[in-house]
């Protein structure tokens, strides 16, 4: 099996014109907050993936409003989201504490995936069942869905956009867990597969990643909302995002 490792860890990705910043100032510092959306009212534990209607629970709601005090009086510049309800419901309190209008960037969208629609949780529905198994071949690509690499260059894409528009300043991305762990990785410079129950991503966490004069320095993981969240309960199956 092709093993997906990225070709280049802690310097800038030089491929695309989606990652151009444009011409950046000596000595500037930038940060692109990337934020997971808050939970989602998901009784039947599906695998909403892109799924439209899937909206926030009442405590996802709160977890947003927490970020946005949280993150209220930061030198945020610039705001985009994934198109999906869960994370413009997230962007928007701080929107209104920023001031901010929300850019809508499907580059942060979660990731495509086959076994969209179903329950898939360990040891209980669409995995039981063999006429699901072929999907399963070949985890490292994933066989089941958008590819990892795919994934980490349109996150790349929305990453190096917001670094340029937010030169000297700090730029706040709303996406999934799946992109964020993935684009991690990759500027952490480790193979994109990985198992999904060890992601360090949880609901309204901030992975902060940090650029001098455009290229990738560092980052940092918060989760300033953690006491909101509920146990995870075992849900998660092949490339659980949300």
């Amino acid at each position: 099996m092709k093993d997906e490792r990225p070709a280049r860890s802690t310097s800038r990705p030089g491929g695309g014109p989606d990652w151009d910043t444009g011409s950046v100032a000596p000595g500037t510092r930038t940060v692109v907050h990337l934020l997971r959306h808050g939970e989602v009212h998901n009784p039947e534990k599906i695998l909403y993936g892109r799924l439209p209607g899937y909206r926030l629970s009442e405590a996802g709601r709160a977890m947003a409003d927490g970020i946005a005090d949280h993150l209220a009086g930061s030198d945020i510049t610039y705001l985009a989201a994934s198109s999906l309800t869960r994370a413009q419901e997230t962007a928007a309190p701080s929107a209104r504490s920023l001031n901010l209008p929300v850019t809508t960037d499907d580059r942060l969208i979660e990731a495509a995936n086959a076994f969209e629609g179903m329950r898939v949780a360990v040891g209980d529905g669409a995995l039981r069942r063999p006429q699901h198994w072929p999907k399963l071949r070949n985890p490292l690509l994933p066989s089941w869905g958008e590819r990892y690499l795919d994934v980490a260059h349109r996150m790349l894409g929305a990453v190096y956009a917001a670094v340029g528009k937010a030169q000297g300043h700090q730029a706040l991305l709303v996406s999934h867990q799946l992109p964020i762990w993935t684009v991690r990785r990759y500027f952490e410079g480790r193979r994109l597969w990985h198992n999904p129950t060890r992601r360090q991503c949880g609901l309204a966490s901030l992975t902060s990643l940090r650029f001098e004069d455009g290229v990738f320095v560092g980052l940092s993981y918060a989760e300033p909302v953690a006491h909101l969240a509920r146990p995870a309960g075992g849900r998660e199956g092949p490339q659980v995002g949300a």
